[in-house]
Formats: structure tokens, sequence, C-alpha cells
């Protein structure tokens, strides 16, 4: 394959679209989050992650696990969490079983906040993907979008 290639030329076309797609729907929720309730989506993101741990086995994230949930590296996750704890809305412990290990829980006000936040998420995201539907380049991805399931958490 060369640079002109037309398999890699449309490749790279699909992944612009996409690239474009996710930009467009970030930025709607992101002015949204932060206007209504003065949280990025990247915060949202992460307190929406840890909410969904429990007590059982595999119950509790790594901090690598929750990295890799909202896309971001471990240290930028670090600040991420300690921006959330200063604020009240996370607190970290030992585990239990291994001193070496540290689980990050929301507290009740983070899970006010997540819950208050939720409905101002869901809309943005609804107004985002009908905006980019009304694209003719967007508006398959937005189809694929709209049919896939969501992996279940472990």
């Amino acid at each position: 394959m060369t640079a002109t290639d037309p398999a890699l030329t449309a490749l790279a076309q699909s992944w612009c679209a996409l690239s474009l797609l996710h930009g467009r729907i970030e930025a709607h929720i992101e002015r949204a989050l932060q206007a209504g309730h003065d949280l990025s989506a990247r915060e949202y993101s992460l307190l929406d992650v840890l909410s969904r741990q429990h007590d059982g086995d595999g119950g509790h994230l790594q901090m690598k696990q929750v990295a890799d949930a909202v896309v971001l590296s471990q240290s930028a996750t670090t600040r991420l969490v300690t921006r959330l704890e200063d604020r009240g809305l996370l607190e970290r412990y030992l585990c239990p079983t291994d001193r070496r290990g540290i689980y990050t829980n929301v507290t009740e006000a983070g899970l006010e906040l997540l819950e208050a936040a939720r409905p101002t998420n869901d809309a943005a995201l609804r107004e985002a993907l009908d905006e980019a539907a009304k694209n003719p380049e967007l508006a398959p991805l937005v189809r694929v979008v709209e049919t896939l399931k969501a992996p279940m958490p472990a």
C-alpha cells in the first residue's frame, strides 16, 4: 500500500469523521455539565465509573482500571481524583486486604451531584447526536452509536 492508496485515504477519512463526532459530542456535554453543575465531562465520567463499584469480588477498581475506563493516563486520573476529593466528592482509603492498595469511593455529596447531573449529561448527548445526524458524513456513525449495546461492567 502506498500513501495515496484509496483504501488508506478512505480509512483516514472515516477516522476523521469519527473523531469529529466524538469531539462535537464531548464539547456539547462539557458545556452543559459545566453550566449546570460545575462539572467537567471527565469528572462526570469518573464519578459515574466509581459509583458503579461494589464490595463483592472484583467490585473495587484499581487506579489503572479507572484510568482505562475514563480514557486518561494514570497520572491524569490521579490528579482528577485529587481534584474531586478536594471538593468532597470522592474519598480514598486503604484496601483492607492489601495495605498497598488504595480504593476510591464516591461520597454522598458526589452521588447527589452525579444524580443531579445525569439528566443533563443524557440530554446533552441526545442533543449532540441529533445535531450530528443532520450532517450526511456523520449520520451513519450516529446510527451506529445509537444501536451499540454497552458492555456490562465487570
